[in-house]
């Protein structure tokens, strides 16, 4: 008990000595809400019937809902890093596995966050929830840009497993039937704390991530059995972040965009597209993204641009009057004007990753698919030696489940998209051999 006191009288001094200055209206408040393992078929927004997601559905309509939004890799700790650093994993050592309690990946030393970048402006920021970016002092979340964290190192199933305030173990075992819960209440807790200056709030669920875990007030309560428990349980989280950036008036001046790291594992919807997590096929690594500021987000609105999640450090930067770094290549893009309602994307293509290995490209109008994973064999469907070189070209327009290649029929543009794929081959491939 004396511990858990402890750790609530720093959490109180660490907020109210951020809660000092006036905000400037220059400076939007940035909250991302990111599940884990969730897919972009369970939420309403993109057509799921069975589990209710009421504040998700209420961000659509009062923002925008991106349809050909991408995860930076088909698992967790890449995932997280291409948010969180702006570039294709293989550039920051996090691309072909997850951080472990039994190894050392995890972010660079030199690695500038968003939480970095916003604390440059006077920004408070918080990572709460899950971190997976490696466990070692230098790897911690407050040695990247953030001021404040509560959560766990890894992923849910990993062990030994406590739940952190700041650097102190407060909880081991933890209980995880109230992880959202307690996740929300901290989320709460900051922005109430931060009200007068510009916060970001990074809130990394832990969920619907296995093993799955709910509280008593959502158990057996969705038409989906345990996994839309847990989805219905973060819907209600979303509800109580909006209720609580209303309730301080800070709606207009407040983005907030909701996204996954990565498709469905083993149970969760991938919607109409093909596979899920651990795949580098759409459902694997089309995500949902939807945002939400009223007044600058048009309401109801969607957009079909394609999108990475890379593309969210360059664009809150911009937003908020935070330099680009100029000392690193940042793949990703301002997309604004895709949160604005455009169907044009700063981007001509996307690398889409397995591990070290580049499986695809996607550009706006097409995909083409080089290599897949066919029970223990790395498939290179594009190699000269196989059957289908360079690759199988499908067109996303009209066949967005990825049935069938037409790649025959388009030899010019298969043969674009091999050029691009080559260029990433030669260019970006090595980066992981050179460490």
């Amino acid at each position: 008990m004396q511990k858990i006191l402890s750790g609530q009288f720093i959490l109180g001094i660490i907020f109210v000595s951020y809660a000092v200055s006036v905000q400037a209206a220059t400076s939007p408040n940035v909250i991302i809400i990111f599940a884990d393992d969730l897919g972009i078929g369970d939420i309403g927004p993109y057509g799921n019937t069975r589990i209710r997601t009421p504040h998700l559905d209420s961000m659509a309509v009062e923002g925008i809902t991106l349809t050909s939004f991408y995860s930076s890799a088909n698992i967790c700790t890449p995932s997280r890093g291409g948010l969180l650093l702006g570039q294709y994993p293989i550039r920051n050592g996090l691309s072909n596995d997850v951080a472990r309690p039994t190894n050392t990946i995890g972010i660079s030393d030199n690695a500038i966050t968003i939480a970095d970048g916003l604390k440059t402006k006077g920004y408070a920021t918080a990572c709460i929830g899950k971190w997976h970016l490696g466990h070692r002092e230098n790897q911690w979340p407050t040695k990247h840009g953030f001021d404040y964290f509560y959560g766990l190192p890894y992923s849910n199933d990993m062990k030994p497993l406590a739940l952190y305030r700041q650097s102190e173990s407060i909880e081991e075992p933890v209980d995880q039937t109230t992880i959202t819960k307690r996740y929300t209440e901290e989320s709460v807790r900051f922005i109430e704390a931060n009200r007068d200056k510009p916060f970001f709030l990074y809130l990394a669920h832990s969920m619907p991530h296995v093993p799955l875990f709910v509280s008593k007030d959502f158990e057996g309560k969705s038409d989906a059995s345990l996994y839309g428990d847990v989805i219905e349980e973060l819907d209600w989280s979303v509800g109580q972040i909006l209720a609580t950036v209303k309730r301080l008036g800070l709606d207009e001046t407040t983005l907030i965009l909701f996204s996954s790291d990565n498709g469905p594992w083993w149970e969760g919807s991938a919607g109409q597209y093909r596979n899920r997590k651990g795949s580098s096929w759409d459902g694997g690594m089309r995500v949902p993204l939807l945002a939400r500021m009223p007044g600058k987000i048009p309401a109801g609105t969607s957009s079909g641009a394609i999108s990475m999640n890379i593309d969210l450090l360059p664009t809150i930067f911009t937003l908020a009057g935070v330099a680009i770094p100029d000392d690193r290549p940042i793949d990703g893009k301002n997309i604004w004007n895709i949160l604005e309602g455009s169907e044009t994307s700063p981007h001509e293509y996307l690398y889409l990753f397995d591990g070290n290995l580049i499986s695809g490209v996607r550009s706006q109008d097409w995909k083409l698919v080089y290599q897949s994973w066919y029970r223990n064999w790395n498939a290179r469907i594009g190699a000269k030696s196989y059957h289908y070189y360079p690759g199988l070209l499908f067109d996303m327009k009209n066949n967005p489940e990825e049935i069938y290649s037409v790649a025959r029929e388009h030899p010019a543009v298969t043969q674009q998209h091999a050029d691009w794929l080559k260029l990433g081959q030669e260019t970006l491939e090595p980066l992981a051999k050179s460490r």
